[in-house]
């Protein structure tokens, strides 16, 4: 099945030509104009009704934090291993929206997202009789208030309590695919969008640079990671992309661990770094491998082939291309250098946004993956990791960039460089 998305959001009225281009500073001044967060948000809620008439749907519920992120703005306490069970955001065909919130952020969200004048507290959305008190006292209201107690309404993540709680006090109200709704509409970015990741991106080689420069022989990856994180917060960041920070030394990455240990970093390691950065809601991943001390040959020619394959992702990143494409490109150069087996089993791309990581995917080889036109303004994260084992040191590399399909080919938003000790 081909799958095809509109085309790149125009620049409104009074935007910068430039928008997007590069990362213009995260504060807010008085001598340029920089983003408009709250014309930004306004696009991305008409992008969600636009897609939900699409959908036929006459409502949407969503739990997600991305989700909810994306439709109010809503920066929210993240409590690890409860996403889509602490807050959701209820909207109506014509824009009109409620938000339900854990406790402690109704007061706070009273008092500074005057946009939102629908609030109401519920429970974390886990334990049966909560969830139906939930229904009882807030949720069923909430879509009275909106006229949606009987109507198509579409949903992202939903318990089983939930669902049943919908059979039992909404009886009125069909489900249907929310998800699929609000990947539609997060897809394509546009140029403010794009401003947001750009600066997302430079806190992210931040983060970056200050793992690389915390490796030296004797000297732990979680330290590694200790570092990364101290540089993410100081500069504001607000998590970084993965909720585990991924640095992976020496045989460490022959296969991959994908989290932080207490291994020691020695001589002659490669050492991996994935952490990434967010900011005002956007994300951006990138990941580098660098030596610590002198490379061996058989790790030079990993990690070149892996250079490789990513240019080549970039280059085939265009307008009218398929994912399929940008997989193809990158697997024939490992092919071409002797390393086609040895890509790490899982998908080598995925689209990056208000998501750390969403549809489309590249190279996803499991059942039920999609093929998808690329058109400007999408986002992708393009990660391929080769390894190969028995090398002393690790014989372990990827090489990540968060990557928007421009007019003439991909545009590298990440652009820390390369360990040149490793290019051959």
């Amino acid at each position: 099945m081909t799958v095809k998305h509109r085309s790149r959001p125009a620049l409104g009225a009074g935007q910068r030509a430039d928008l997007g281009a590069f990362a213009h500073g995260p504060g807010a001044v008085d001598y340029e104009r920089r983003v408009d967060v709250a014309a930004v948000r306004e696009a991305r809620v008409s992008r969600a009704l636009d897609a939900m008439a699409a959908a036929g749907c006459d409502g949407l519920l969503v739990w997600k934090d991305e989700n909810v992120r994306c439709l109010s703005g809503l920066r929210a306490q993240i409590i690890q291993g409860k996403s889509a069970l602490l807050n959701g955001c209820l909207l109506r065909a014509d824009g009109a929206m409620s938000l339900l919130l854990s406790g402690g952020e109704v007061d706070r969200v009273r008092a500074t997202m005057p946009w939102v004048d629908d609030v109401a507290p519920i429970p974390i959305m886990e334990a049966r009789g909560l969830i139906r008190g939930a229904f009882e006292t807030a949720i069923v209201p909430a879509l009275r208030r909106l006229g949606l107690h009987e109507a198509r309404l579409g949903v992202d993540e939903l318990a089983f309590a939930q669902v049943e709680a919908f059979a039992d006090l909404a009886p009125g109200v069909t489900l249907a695919d929310g998800d699929a709704v609000m990947q539609a509409a997060r897809v394509v970015k546009d140029p403010g969008e794009l401003a947001l990741m750009q600066e997302a991106c430079a806190i992210g080689e931040a983060v970056t640079e200050a793992a690389i420069a915390a490796v030296r022989p004797g000297v732990r990856e979680v330290e590694v990671a200790a570092e990364a994180m101290r540089a993410l917060y100081r500069l504001g960041g607000e998590m970084a992309h993965v909720a585990t920070p991924f640095v992976a030394s020496g045989e460490h990455m022959s296969p991959p661990n994908r989290f932080a240990s207490d291994k020691l970093i020695r001589e002659g390691d490669l050492v991996f770094i994935d952490i990434g950065a967010m900011w005002n809601g956007y994300y951006a991943d990138i990941g580098r491998t660098v030596v610590c001390g002198r490379p061996s040959r058989r790790q030079q020619e990993v990690y070149t082939a892996v250079h490789a394959s990513l240019q080549a992702a970039l280059g085939a990143m265009r307008p009218g291309a398929t994912n399929d494409d940008v997989a193809a490109a990158v697997r024939a150069q490992g092919e071409a250098r002797g390393f086609g087996g040895r890509f790490l089993s899982l998908f080598i791309g995925h689209g990056i946004g208000m998501g750390a990581n969403e549809p489309p995917y590249v190279g996803e080889a499991l059942a039920g993956a999609e093929t998808v036109e690329l058109v400007e303004g999408m986002t992708m994260a393009i990660e391929p990791l080769i390894w190969v084992p028995d090398v002393p040191g690790g014989g372990g590399v990827r090489l990540e960039d968060t990557i928007a399909v421009g007019a003439e080919g991909g545009v590298r938003l990440t652009r820390t460089g390369w360990d040149e000790r490793l290019l051959v």
